[in-house]
């Protein structure tokens, strides 16, 4: 272990952001001053919900997991090293390089706590929830490790500077993967259910649908990258475990509403406790959020958030834009419901998921950003402050986002809805993809309380997904669990993690980032006669070519001032 991650003061981290608990830190006071009460211990643990990652992470300046590093997502502003393969080995930790000396630091608060706690002489059921939450965030710690960088050091109790730990070698993923399922089961334990706290503190019910998470990415990871199957199937049994008990407890739903229609994808997104929707929902509507990072007028975001979402600040690749079916529940190359003629702008979109148009913008759709093209009433009489001349195509791939993006009006990066955390919808997602592994099947019975439920919540004449339509259709049915995962949760920080875990990235990230295909009105527009982007074969405009990924991208490098520190980490393969 490094030198200069376990000697850190406690008074070392601030805190990264605003939310609706109170995340003041009182890491300050020394150790003879806490653990005295349960508040000592409660007020330790809200530092912790500082470390979740959060739209920044995701959503706006792309960490290690966000979808601008995968396939189906990047920035008009230019090329991302980790998406086309050109990253090189850090001399530090950062957010770009996975914060690796500031995950120690969170170990060391999480084993602090846990440790304080066996020798708390009140009644233990008084810090069961810090406790509990100590638990879930080392976890969610190691998880970070896990995904990003592989084999790390397992540390469970506070060590000292001449702790042999501290140059300790990494110890296997697979017994990371083990110690983070252990603590989730501890948390679950420990953690009061979501329906008796506050929004934004971590639940029993998170706990479990973090372990299908997490459970889910090792096992995949066993399975396609170390061939272990026996391990990978007890993985995959932990995942559908934990799953199914979120399921069964009937506490989360997915958010629909009558009024919103087919649109209700779109608004969960952006509930905010002001009239922010047709229906005058706010946030008390939405039970899919099973763990968010919340935020509030007083305490927005702090992130420009519209601006980066909506229109062509974040651009779509064709690939992602034909993952989405038809509505008769086919893919575009099976579909006769398909116009992909190209003759006009908005045949390709016509009969699709209705999702598309949630997440996307269609040619011609009228639309509403933040200032002064806002909704006001929310009625008919907002389609004159809409943005009505809109012509997608005019620059970069053609496929524009809207996902995130607020139709109120209100200022710049004082956007007020939360940030999913964990979801239902990935929870179900979890289940049937966890079931499909380990058995090489999935009963009609399992598809229609999870894949189901996703994808016809704003398609509700979609045909189901059911063994016959798979097997009369000529479909795969890992395929179309792998389509729905990548299309339901879409920049949310999935689709470059499952591509590493599937081992497929190596095939996945290496194609052309295109778009549109320069034909009909498309070809006779001006503006995109303005545009010099090459076209490929299939007449299609190539964004970005050239792009690499090789097998050592599969993991992150370690930081070479890491590897200084202690000589026996051992750097990842190919770094």
């Amino acid at each position: 272990m490094k030198k200069h991650i376990l000697t850190i003061a406690l008074g070392s981290i601030a805190m990264m952001m605003s939310s609706c608990l109170d995340l003041e830190p009182k890491d300050q006071l020394s150790d003879a001053n806490l653990w005295d009460k349960p508040g000592d211990f409660a007020s330790f643990a809200n530092q912790m919900y500082g470390w979740t990652n959060s739209f920044n992470e995701i959503v706006y300046s792309a960490g290690p997991h966000g979808d601008k590093r995968s396939d189906i997502l990047l920035d008009k502003g230019g090329y991302n090293i980790y998406s086309n393969g050109q990253q090189t080995v850090p001399a530090g930790s950062s957010l770009t390089a996975g914060n690796y000396a500031s995950f120690y630091s969170h170990i060391r608060y999480c084993n602090i706590l846990i440790e304080r706690a066996k020798d708390y002489s009140g009644n233990i059921n008084d810090i069961r929830q810090p406790l509990g939450e100590a638990y879930f965030f080392r976890a969610y710690t190691y998880y970070e490790l896990l995904t990003i960088f592989g084999d790390a050091i397992i540390v469970d109790h506070v060590i000292d500077t001449d702790d042999p730990a501290m140059y300790a070698k990494r110890d296997d993923r697979l017994e990371v993967a083990q110690f983070i399922i252990s603590d989730l089961h501890n948390a679950a334990e420990y953690l009061k259910s979501k329906s008796e706290l506050e929004d934004g503190r971590v639940s029993e019910e998170a706990a479990l649908a973090f372990l299908s998470r997490a459970a889910l990415y090792e096992a995949s990871w066993q399975k396609f990258h170390k061939n272990n199957l026996t391990a990978a199937n007890e993985l995959y049994t932990e995942a559908a475990d934990a799953a199914k008990t979120v399921i069964d407890g009937g506490k989360f739903q997915l958010f629909y509403n009558g009024v919103l229609g087919t649109e209700s994808y779109r608004y969960l997104f952006i509930l905010e406790d002001v009239q922010c929707n047709p229906a005058s929902l706010t946030k008390s509507a939405n039970h899919e959020f099973i763990f968010s990072r919340c935020y509030n007028i007083d305490n927005p975001s702090g992130q420009n958030l519209t601006k980066e979402t909506l229109a062509n600040a974040q651009l779509v690749t064709r690939k992602f834009f034909d993952m989405f079916l038809c509505q008769d529940g086919l893919p575009i190359e099976l579909s006769n419901k398909y116009d992909g003629s190209g003759e006009t702008m908005v045949g390709e979109w016509k009969n699709r998921d209705n999702r598309i148009s949630n997440m996307l913008l269609m040619p011609g759709t009228s639309y509403w950003d933040n200032t002064n093209h806002s909704r006001l009433t929310f009625d008919d009489a907002d389609l004159g402050r809409a943005f009505t001349n809109f012509e997608p195509g005019s620059s970069g791939t053609g496929y524009y986002t809207r996902k995130y993006a607020a139709e109120r009006q209100v200022e710049d990066r004082k956007e007020s809805y939360d940030y999913p955390i964990i979801r239902y919808a990935e929870v179900l997602l979890n289940y049937a993809e966890a079931l499909y592994e380990r058995d090489g099947k999935i009963s009609d019975e399992d598809l229609a309380i999870s894949i189901n439920k996703t994808r016809k919540r704003v398609n509700p004449e979609m045909p189901d997904l059911t063994n016959a339509f798979v097997s009369g259709n000529g479909l795969d049915m890992r395929t179309e669990i792998r389509r729905e995962r990548t299309i339901e949760l879409f920049n949310e920080g999935f689709r470059i993690d499952d591509l590493k875990r599937w081992k497929t990235a190596e095939v996945e990230m290496p194609m052309d980032l295109c778009g549109i295909t320069f034909t009909g009105e498309y070809a006779r527009s001006e503006k995109w006669a303005q545009n010099a982007l090459p076209l490929n074969e299939k007449n299609q405009v190539v964004y970005e070519s050239g792009r690499s990924f090789q097998q050592k991208n599969y993991l992150y490098p370690l930081p070479s001032d890491q590897m200084q520190l202690n000589p026996n980490l051992g750097q990842n393969p190919g770094w």
